[in-house]
Parts: C-alpha cells; sequence; structure tokens
C-alpha cells in the first residue's frame, strides 16, 4: 500500500485534542490590528475546536494524525 503525504502545512495549523477534537487559531490577527476594537481582538485570541462537516477533509489531509 502507498503512502499518504501529510500536508504539512496543515499539521502547523491544527491539533489535535486527546478527545479527537481538532483545534485551530481564528484569524484575522496577524496586521491591521490599530482599527480593530480591544473586544474584537480579545475574541480573535481564542482557539476554537472544527465543525463536524470540516473534519472529513482534514482527515485526508491528515491521514496518521490518529
Amino acid at each position: 500500500m502507498i503512502k499518504i503525504k501529510t500536508s504539512k502545512s496543515m499539521v502547523k495549523r491544527f491539533s489535535l485534542t486527546s478527545t479527537g477534537k481538532f483545534l485551530r487559531h481564528k484569524a484575522s490577527k496577524s496586521h491591521l490590528l490599530e482599527k480593530k476594537t480591544s473586544k474584537r481582538k480579545q475574541k480573535l485570541k481564542k482557539i476554537i475546536s472544527i465543525d463536524s462537516k470540516s473534519i472529513l477533509s482534514l482527515t485526508r489531509k491528515l491521514p496518521y494524525k490518529f
């Protein structure tokens, strides 16, 4: 059986918890922060879990993460 390549960019952006959930950081926190309110920037700090619809595409890109 051939080996499936892991997407290295996906490995850096997503992490897997011990219960099997994928976590990711929110986007839009890297630049143009002066015009964003502090409340909005605080919300962008949070790490959120991936919805169930996106998990299928993630498992194809990260075959050995399980």
